[in-house]
């Protein structure tokens, strides 16, 4: 059996778009206008990839202030509080309003300003000409506090917070691209969260997705995804809430940003009585925070303080689920070979036989479909995941590669001719390349002469001049082609550069080593000393420092722009 996505032969805007989830009713506000809505093949055995068990450690409490007795607010119907009791899913409403009384701590000051070469996507808002306080600056300065049980927000002057949400409708109004329609929606959201108006959050947490994936910008989806399931989550729809914390949650993003996800996907765990799941991500988000972060260091102790007394209180509760449950991604048949038929066929997650054992070959499912080989032929067919045949052995494709994004590279004689095709047998792209890679986010990279990458209609995107793709990330990982982020190390003749999802090239190839950070690029010297460029290729770090370890430590120490109110 082949490895995972490796092609089986011997070769290496201004208009929104409709929302993919499906329709998103407007934002609430009157008067504002709306939008419409390398590797090298080779035979490999395949083993099924086990999750690792989770288990929770122990947790001492820490001391929580009490409670300042005040006139509790008044929650609003579709307000779910979180459960008493450790519970799989379902929540029931507590007659505690959601913004309930200040009890606790003020957190600590904020991190140093960032030098203005580190952008971010959600824009700093401007003063107003007339001088008064930008409700943006206002939100992003503001000291929460939080309920210790509940961990949730409260609310000391609602009067401020609805002064704020009209101020956002005000920039609102006027604004017609999606990046400021995004953010200014995601942020009046989180307002009216807050207020516990959820019927109105949702409506604009919605809209300010579809803005967002409109721009095609991961850092600011990501964002708007965050705010929308943190809305979700107070709202009891637990489910679709986990499942956007987890998509949101990428690993090219920075390490704060991540960490203050996994703080509220934690929450959203300890709503539901999901103590040990919660207490993962709180320990998460501290592993992530490597230096000192005194904000999130005090919010992450109380949220600890709240798992340990709800432990004490009802047990450990359910066990963690893996992310493909929170994703909820129905796990496809897995190859297994039998041993007395000597042939592979597929199983379930529970080693029940899905498709009898009958092929010489096989390679795993992907996107609902797998190649298969029979005894017989030299040539592969594909099969759906109930075992039906898609694509008849007959064609005489001799070279496969797995699908990706619908598409899959198929080559006639497996060495070189590579075209792609849908799941039905029909081409898409008929120019035949010499080495391919697979589809990630609508590009895919392409050898003829040159590397270069097209786009699923056959464009060139990116030229046929470079000697290979090389993305390297921060994380530790090697992309085929471009990241999520849609950004791509070219190599030209031991050279690097980086290149976007345009073509556009934003920093030439001419660095030793190149690695893309989450806000920044790694650079290397001549002399093996590190730096880093900003997001636009201009100089940012001098490349001075032993490791890239070293200036990804200082890039953390001068980021102050990482961490949106979610």
């Amino acid at each position: 059996m082949m490895p995972e996505n490796a092609p089986v032969t011997a070769m290496p805007s201004n208009a929104p778009v409709t929302s993919p989830r499906g329709p998103v009713s407007p934002p609430y506000a009157p008067g504002v206008p709306q939008s419409p809505a390398p590797h090298s093949p080779g035979m490999a055995p395949f083993a099924p990839a086990a999750s690792a068990p989770v288990s929770a450690h122990p947790v001492s409490a820490h001391p929580i202030s009490p409670a300042i007795p005040t006139s509790p607010a008044v929650a609003t119907p579709d307000t779910v509080m979180p459960v008493h009791g450790s519970a799989a899913g379902a929540a029931t409403a507590l007659t505690a309003p959601t913004m309930m009384t200040p009890i606790v701590v003020k957190l600590g000051a904020s991190a140093p300003e960032a030098p203005a070469m580190v952008t971010s996507t959600e824009e700093e808002a401007a003063e107003p000409d007339d001088g008064t306080p930008d409700p943006e600056q206002v939100l992003a300065a503001k000291e929460w506090r939080f309920h210790p049980e509940t961990l949730r927000e409260l609310v000391d002057n609602a009067d401020e917070l609805r002064e704020i949400r009209d101020q956002l409708t005000e920039k609102l109004t006027p604004a017609t691209d999606n990046p400021t329609r995004a953010r200014l929606l995601s942020l009046r959201a989180v307002v009216s969260r807050i207020l516990g108006d959820l019927t109105k959050a949702l409506s604009d947490g919605k809209m300010a997705l579809v803005h967002a994936e409109a721009t095609g910008e991961l850092r600011r989806i990501a964002i708007a995804k965050a705010r929308l399931a943190h809305v979700l989550q107070w709202r009891g729809d637990f489910a679709e809430a986990d499942r956007l914390f987890a998509e949101a949650n990428s690993s090219e993003l920075p390490d704060r940003l991540r960490a203050t996800m996994h703080e509220h996907a934690g929450r959203s765990c300890l709503d539901q009585g999901r103590y040990m799941e919660a207490f993962n991500h709180f320990e998460a988000a501290l592993e992530l925070r490597k230096v000192e972060d005194p904000e999130l260091i005090a919010r992450t102790e109380m949220a600890l303080d709240a798992v340990s007394l709800k432990i004490a209180e009802n047990g450990m509760g359910p066990y963690p689920r893996s992310k493909e449950e929170i994703l909820q991604i129905k796990k496809p048949p897995t190859p297994k070979f039998d041993e007395r038929a000597q042939c592979w066929g597929f199983v379930d997650s529970e080693g029940k036989t899905m498709i009898k054992a009958a092929f010489a070959d096989v390679q795993p499912f992907r996107d609902g479909v797998g190649w298969v080989r029979r005894r017989e032929t030299a040539a592969w067919e594909l099969i759906d995941e109930a075992g039906s045949r898609l694509i008849s052995a007959e064609v005489g494709l001799h070279g496969v590669g797995s699908f990706s994004e619908g598409l899959a590279w198929v080559s006639k004689d497996g060495t070189a001719g590579w075209i792609a095709i849908d799941k039905y047998g029909k081409v898409s792209i008929s120019t035949g390349f010499e080495d391919v890679r697979p589809f990630r986010r609508g590009l895919a990279a392409v050898r003829r002469g040159g590397w270069g990458a097209v786009d699923k209609h056959g464009r060139v995107i990116v030229p046929f001049q470079f000697t290979g793709f090389a993305t390297a990330l921060t994380d530790g990982r090697y992309v085929d082609g471009f990241s999520d982020e849609g950004l791509a190390i070219v190599d030209a003749g031991g050279r690097k550069g980086v290149v976007d999802r345009t073509g556009k090239m934003i920093v030439p190839p001419v660095h030793p080593a190149l690695v893309i950070h989450p806000v920044a690029f790694l650079v290397s010297s001549a002399e093996g000393r590190w730096g880093a460029l900003d997001r636009k290729g201009r100089p940012f770090i001098d490349p001075l420092l032993p490791s890239r370890q070293s200036v990804m430590e200082e890039l953390d120490r001068l980021l102050a722009d990482t961490k949106p109110v979610l």
